[in-house]
């Protein structure tokens, strides 16, 4: 699933293709909301709220989620999509530029004061403005013996963070992903970390070289351990048993 920096660079996509400027076309290829047609209202800004999209439209917000396959792709017009037509879920295009939103998970349309209902559970947005380090170490503190590896990605505790961020993060900072929340000996640190890490990734489109992420079998880049890779939530966890230390009771 892309995580907050992709999400954050797409915005930045879909705003200079659509920010302040007149729709001339909306095709929502969902059911629910085949028969809305925001063309001819102004587009006044797009932004990233964690994971998800809002796109501003007039009196209406168009939420979008990428989830595992999705993507938005900006155009010139009359030039070939690069994704199959069938998997167009929304296309809105003004005088110079076509975004298609392929295989959404998540496509809304919302009243502008209804944005609460998709994004009000988030945590602190750590490429947002509402960035609050304090309310995020709160938060997973709060998290009590659910294991770090599954707070981090919980997106009410923090918005952003996926399987990648969340495996690198412990192990930079030596924690074991099963250690429950309330027992890392240095939140804060972790927090600034995660911070650091997707701030600095947010304008590359390839991200550093894993040190654990996807590692599973191979040896660890700092000590030699094979890098172990078990299941964790829906998706798998890396780690180094020397450079992260288990818990002991």
């Amino acid at each position: 699933m892309p995580e907050g920096d992709t999400v954050w660079r797409t915005a930045n996509s879909l705003r200079d293709a659509l920010a302040g400027k007149v729709l001339t076309r909306c095709d929502v290829r969902v059911p629910r909301y085949a028969t809305v047609d925001l063309s001819g209202q102004l587009v006044d800004e797009v932004v990233s709220r964690g994971k998800h999209l809002l796109i501003r439209v007039g009196d209406y917000s168009i939420h979008t989620h990428l989830k595992m396959e999705g993507a938005w792709h900006v155009y010139a017009h009359d030039t070939k999509w690069r994704r199959p037509t069938h998997q167009a879920r929304i296309v809105l295009a003004t005088d110079d530029r076509v975004a298609v939103g392929f295989s959404l998970g998540i496509t809304e349309i919302l009243g502008r004061d209804d944005e609460d209902s998709a994004v009000g559970h988030l945590g602190p947005d750590l490429l947002g403005p509402d960035w609050d380090a304090d309310t995020a170490i709160r938060n997973l503190r709060a998290a009590g013996d659910q294991p770090i590896g599954l707070a981090l990605v919980d997106q009410r505790n923090l918005a952003g963070l996926g399987n990648v961020y969340r495996n690198e993060v412990c192990f930079l900072r030596g924690v074991h992903p099963y250690t429950p929340s309330s027992g890392v000996a240095d939140l804060p640190a972790l927090v600034t970390l995660a911070h650091r890490m997707i701030h600095i990734d947010k304008n590359n489109s390839v991200r550093h070289r894993p040190w654990v992420y996807g590692r599973a079998g191979k040896r660890c880049r700092r000590c030699g351990t094979v890098i172990e890779g078990h299941d964790l939530g829906q998706q798998q966890i890396f780690f180094c048993t020397y450079c992260q230390p288990p818990m002991v009771d």
